[in-house]
């Protein structure tokens, strides 16, 4: 377990994979996780969200990516979402981020920008890696907000390359070199 001041980072469970049905098949949750992704990754029944758990989680190469549930720190822990990485490639030591807070109490008070800060500290201390990047949609200003507070910094924008609820919206590419991180 990686611990930061208001979270800490765990394997994913069973029954954490299995909480996120709540989440994904509730429309604005999903919409802000998935963004152009959402008519495939919401309104999912829990039969599929547990036959992914065998794939995305027991079978996952730790080489090329790492899922992590994010419990809040206090008296009682609660599972409030997850983080993980992918697309890790070791040669040039880069990796691409994403999280997903779905327990919408907890949207807006830090727990996310603390999760991110707990995982890049691992990517960068134990892993070793020189970058980490992440993309998201040009509406979804909170999470933009957040990884700017974690020293994220727009490196690209893709034009109309997301389609949300009729309207089309930029994919904004963000990066963090490992010089750059202030939280170590």
């Amino acid at each position: 377990m990686i611990t930061g001041e208001k979270v800490q980072l765990r394997p994913v469970s069973l029954d954490d994979y299995k909480r996120t049905y709540h989440w994904r098949n509730d429309e604005e949750t999903a919409r802000l996780e998935a963004g152009t992704g959402f008519f495939h990754l919401s309104n999912v029944p829990l039969e599929e969200i547990e036959e992914d758990y065998e794939k995305s989680i027991i079978k996952l190469d730790k080489r090329e990516a790492g899922e992590f549930s994010i419990y809040i720190l206090e008296e009682i822990p609660e599972y409030i979402g997850g983080i993980g990485y992918r697309e890790l490639n070791m040669i040039a030591r880069r990796c691409t981020v994403g999280i997903g807070i779905g327990h919408k109490e907890y949207w807006g008070k830090g727990y996310g920008t603390d999760a991110m800060k707990v995982l890049i500290r691992f990517l960068y201390r134990t892993m070793n890696l020189e970058r980490i990047q992440l993309d998201t949609w040009s509406g979804n200003t909170r999470a933009i907000h957040s990884y700017e507070k974690c020293g994220f910094e727009v490196e690209g924008r893709l034009r109309n390359h997301s389609y949300i609820d009729g309207k089309y919206y930029d994919t904004i590419i963000m990066g963090l070199l490992r010089e750059d991180f202030q939280c170590e």
